[in-house]
């Protein structure tokens, strides 16, 4: 593994403890209300979901606790370390969104909430489509992420921890667009404080049925 990715593993393996300690669902209701609506959407299609980029698996958690059977992958084996300790009832695997481990048309929903703000514009088309072979059809993908148009280095991280990371703030229609040309239709798509110096941006997608 080289390049963006190793930077990203590396990163994360050494903020793992100060992320897990600083992030939650407690304070953010639009939040959970948004991912109370992919839950859902995910429901009606029947079979488990995927959270890929899971990071300590506090949102797999709250899938579960929304009735959902929850996996969560991550690619930082500290993250899936934490997930596994805090979590013990869930199934949390070491895994790369680029080349998804999940088996052909096996999932209902697959969420990448803020775990594509660190993937290259020319790597998101072939992310697209892993989330699209994964789902069966009917299954829906949602996207969580920074709006904007540009990207920036992050040097320093949870707790003060170095980190060597691009984090790439996209257009609500950029990311719609990469998950149409994969074959999806947009069920919506909305941000979330729009008035923030830094909107966070939702896309839901799904795959249509065979004809």
């Amino acid at each position: 593994m080289t390049g963006w990715l190793a930077d990203a593993r590396a990163s994360y393996d050494t903020v793992a403890e100060s992320y897990a300690r600083a992030v939650t669902l407690d304070a953010f209701p639009v939040v959970r209300g948004v991912l109370a609506l992919f839950a859902e959407r995910a429901r009606a299609a029947g079979g488990p979901v995927v959270d890929v980029g899971c990071g300590p698996g506090h949102v797999t958690a709250y899938l579960r606790d929304l009735g959902l059977d929850a996996v969560g992958i991550d690619l930082s084996p500290e993250m899936i370390r934490l997930a596994r300790r805090d979590h013990p009832g869930l199934r949390f695997e070491v895994g790369s969104m680029t080349d998804l481990d999940v088996p052909d048309g096996s999932a209902g929903g697959a969420l990448a909430w803020y775990s594509t703000i660190h993937v290259p514009d020319d790597e998101l088309p072939a992310v697209a489509a892993h989330l699209h072979r994964v789902l069966r059809p009917g299954g829906v993908a949602m996207l969580g992420f920074h709006v904007g148009d540009r990207s920036t280095l992050k040097t320093e991280g949870y707790g003060g921890h170095p980190m060597r990371v691009h984090v790439h703030r996209r257009p609500v229609e950029r990311v719609a667009g990469w998950l149409r040309d994969a074959g999806f239709v947009i069920e919506a798509h909305l941000l979330i404080d729009p008035d923030a110096e830094v909107p966070g941006g939702v896309v839901l997608a799904r795959r249509e049925p065979q004809r």
